[in-house]
């Protein structure tokens, strides 16, 4: 670990630690990180010289100049008294959802603070500002932020983190996707926008950005990265985590799967880790461009990110097992799939990585075809699920569990046809496998293969928590249930009293 991350780990931990003053006053662990986020935020666009966005301005009538309204800053919390300060905080937040500029707007959309007593936030405000900021690198204020994120994501009692993607994980695909600077990048389930923020990083190694014109600079900032999320909260965050890493706006507030998804601009990358599970309410999506309306929003979601993707776009995408072996609805979607792109690879991922931990995941990486007809000759699969370490906060998941995956895979993100033939097979002791077309057709384009003995899968599920054995049962009964809606649907019964 290098000292950067050293100091921004410990900021991480005392910011963490803060909590407690808040807890005194009442509040949960999912206010907690976003009351401090409202806070942290007007601190970071002070560290990094930023403040200009903060400014605000109001116009008193219709056609008179606008008047600057002073206040708006860290420092002016800093300066009024300990006993003034929640109530000029409750001030500015109304003010920046009202006169806030842009994205600063957006960000603190609809916010309230549940600080009830002053000395609470007079405490807060103090401890932040005696953290020894000067220690982290201005660039890496984003990932201090972010830290703070993934330290919700992990702390079970908040339940905010279920299906938080791990930061390795995300790493790992965005590695062997390698973004360019010419890409449309795209996250249609944006979360607090990892994928966009660690493809930002990506890019930023792997490009001189001072020798970039400043058209070039303009573009990046604004026509790089898009995405949607639908929870505000988690919009609110992305915003705050994209402006601090130098990226503005891109993300929107709305439903992928409602017609709001149509907005997003086709892409040349898409990278995602969808929510799990059935639409609210067990309806279909509003969307009148899906060709298989399905409840199942995985199944929703894939069928947004292939359509969505230009030709030649790639796209890597994170879904649970039954995605894979759907037998209703899900059938005609891998199919369609398969003939509109290239499926070239299956990652099937290890289980214990999410906070649910009994859900079996796999990444889906696959290639727009130039055509809409048989674009997948073969699906390679790579086991990294059999025979490895139960992952927890004994064993935790690291870098190197994806090393082998990575040299694999090739160093073609589109995996074009010399790029499989360099791919090696192991055969059935190893963990890299191909398949035709036609095979995974014969089985009903069924993409759940394993060939590999899994030795530690008895054990496994001898040891497995009974709350991690109920999540996994709950992922394969909605598979199941999502058979029988589609089969009500097509003998025309009413879906509303069986919801009932």
């Amino acid at each position: 670990m290098t000292t950067t991350n050293a100091a921004t780990s410990d900021i991480v931990s005392k910011l963490w630690n803060l909590c407690h003053l808040l807890r005194d006053d009442g509040v949960t662990y999912h206010e907690y990180v976003s009351e401090l986020t409202y806070l942290l935020f007007l601190k970071m666009m002070e560290e990094t010289d930023q403040e200009d966005c903060l400014v605000l301005f109001k116009a008193p009538k219709k056609g008179a100049p606008k008047e600057q309204i002073n206040g708006s800053r860290w420092s002016d919390l800093m300066d009024a008294n300990a006993s003034d300060r929640l109530s000029l905080y409750k001030q500015l937040l109304q003010e920046y959802s009202r006169y806030g500029h842009g994205t600063v707007q957006e960000i603190y959309a609809n916010t309230s603070t549940v600080i009830t007593k002053p000395s609470t936030l007079s405490t807060l405000v103090e401890e932040i500002d005696k953290l020894a900021w000067y220690s982290v690198h201005r660039e890496d204020l984003g990932d201090l932020y972010e830290g703070l994120l993934a330290r919700n994501a992990n702390e079970k009692k908040s339940g905010a983190g279920q299906y938080f993607t791990p930061r390795v994980l995300i790493d790992s695909i965005v590695a062997v996707m390698k973004p360019t600077l010419d890409d449309v990048i795209q996250d249609p389930a944006a979360g607090t926008a990892g994928f966009l923020i660690a493809a930002n990083h990506f890019l930023r190694h792997q490009n001189d950005f001072k020798a970039l014109t400043d058209a070039q600079q303009l573009r990046y900032k604004h026509g790089t990265f898009y995405g949607m999320e639908l929870v505000q909260d988690a919009h609110r965050l992305a915003l705050m985590n994209m402006l601090l890493h130098g990226v503005e706006g891109g993300v929107q507030f709305g439903d992928t799967l409602g017609e709001q998804g149509t907005r997003l601009p086709a892409a040349t990358l898409i990278l995602s880790n969808p929510p799990f599970g059935t639409k609210k309410g067990g309806g279909l999506p509003s969307r009148s461009d899906f060709i298989y309306p399905t409840t199942n929003k995985q199944l929703c979601f894939l069928q947004h990110i292939y359509q969505g993707l230009k030709p030649g776009g790639r796209a890597a995408v994170v879904l649970p097992d039954n995605v894979l072996f759907d037998s209703n609805v899900g059938t005609e979607i891998r199919r369609d799939l398969m003939d509109k792109c290239n499926l070239h690879t299956v990652l099937r991922l290890p289980t214990g990585i999410f906070y649910a931990q009994g859900v079996k995941t796999n990444v889906l990486f696959f290639t727009r075809g130039l055509s809409d007809k048989g674009s997948t000759e073969e699906v390679w699969v790579y086991d990294l699920r059999a025979n490895v370490p139960q992952f927890g906060k004994r064993t935790q998941l690291t870098r190197k569990y994806f090393a082998d995956f990575e040299a694999a895979f090739g160093t073609d993100p589109s995996a074009g046809r010399d790029s499989l033939n360099k791919r090696m097979e192991t055969g059935e002791t190893g963990r890299f496998r191909k398949f035709s077309r036609q095979w995974i057709s014969e089985r009903g384009e069924n993409l759940d293969i394993t060939w590999l003995k899994d030795d530690s899968a008895a054990a496994n599920a001898v040891h497995s928590e009974p709350t991690e054995l109920a999540r996994e049962a709950m992922v394969e009964l909605e598979g199941a249930l999502e058979d029988l809606r589609g089969i009500l649907a097509e003998l025309g019964e009413d879906m509303e009293e069986f919801e009932a």
